[in-house]
């Protein structure tokens, strides 16, 4: 049986002391690597972990003298998002700094918009609000989630453009958008993503 996989979100300043109950966990750590997607941590018991910084240094490399110090000050640098999280059932578009909202608008397909056009009449309203929000508002990457092909349609629209040129960090798997799902979303995106495999069984 192959084993279990899961993926964590931690944020920078919490990941000190997540590290330390993990290692403490799976009988301490083995080694740590350097790799193109985050720092891979191998524990005693078999336990794998991978942490990666929520966006790129782009210029800006985290301070430290470990790779774990490095990624950790990566991570806590304020870098403003633009949110767009599009599903059938809803969409939720926003700018966010450290984690935090600064302006958002969420919304649901009305009980007529659910039929074969729901995607349509979501990704316009969404691209209305999108347009509405980050005007005016400079910001670096493009954080997306929910339905692929509904997030290109929102991004591709007239007026977004320029959104959809931003570099674009690795998208969520969201519930149907509503505030909480929108400041979780927030929060995650500026957070260490950690993928953690189980010790074989």
């Amino acid at each position: 049986m192959n084993p279990a996989t899961r993926t964590a979100f931690v944020p920078a300043a919490r990941l000190p002391a997540w590290l330390e109950r993990f290692a403490a966990a799976h009988r301490g750590k083995d080694a740590q690597e350097d790799t193109d997607d985050g720092v891979l941590l191998s524990m005693r018991d078999g336990a794998v972990a991978l942490l990666s910084p929520p966006w790129p240094d782009d210029g800006r490399p985290g301070r430290g003298t470990d790779l774990l110090e490095r990624l950790v000050s990566v991570a806590a640098q304020e870098r403003r998002l633009g949110l767009v999280l599009v599903r059938r059932g809803g969409y939720g578009v926003g700018v966010a700094v450290a984690g935090t909202l600064l302006a958002s608008k969420v919304g649901t397909s009305s009980a007529r918009s659910r039929g074969a056009d729901a995607g349509a009449a979501v990704v316009d309203r969404a691209a209305q609000e999108a347009a509405r929000i980050f005007a005016g508002q400079g910001f670096e990457y493009v954080g997306t989630g929910g339905d692929k092909p509904l997030v290109e349609a929102v991004l591709a629209a007239q007026g977004l453009r320029p959104c959809a040129d931003r570099p674009r960090l690795a998208p969520l798997a969201v519930a149907d958008p509503n505030m909480a799902v929108l400041q979780k979303a927030a929060a995650d995106f500026c957070a260490v993503r950690i993928r953690i495999t189980d010790p074989p069984q």
